[in-house]
């Protein structure tokens, strides 16, 4: 294995919500931060597990995409506000396009994200899919 897929792998936010709160003034952040962005250097930030659930706060349908993902479309791409109040961006999944709205509930799952070739370095993360 390359040394940059090695890498790739070890990095905590690439398979699970791992973020930081800062002890300091409570916030939380996604990804993880060095310094809070509020108390700067006076924080000090821990690990932080988030739930992965949430709702979503804007979302856009895409429809003409590039050509890359030209057989996924019509396809969504969310802002999600975690219920622990972070907001990270996400394409939504197992979901009718048409049926997405501002405020739907949804929750984390673990999907493909892409292939390099079909002997190549399958990449995994998360993405969210709405709960009805």
């Amino acid at each position: 294995m390359s040394d940059t897929v090695r890498m790739w792998r070890h990095i905590q936010q690439r398979y699970s919500l791992v973020g930081s709160k800062c002890n300091e003034c409570g916030d939380v952040f996604f990804p993880s931060r060095v310094v809070c962005p509020n108390c700067r250097r006076k924080g000090k930030l821990e690990p932080f597990q988030f739930s992965g659930k949430g709702k979503i706060y804007t979302y856009s349908v895409i429809r003409s995409p590039p050509d890359d993902f030209k057989k996924m479309a019509p396809y969504a791409v969310a802002v999600i506000e975690l219920d622990e109040g972070a907001k990270l961006t996400s394409q939504l999944v197992d979901c009718d396009v048409d049926d997405i709205e501002i405020g739907d509930s949804v929750e984390m799952v673990f999907r493909r994200i892409s292939e390099d070739g079909p002997d190549g370095v399958i990449s995994y993360g998360f993405k969210f899919k709405p709960v009805k």
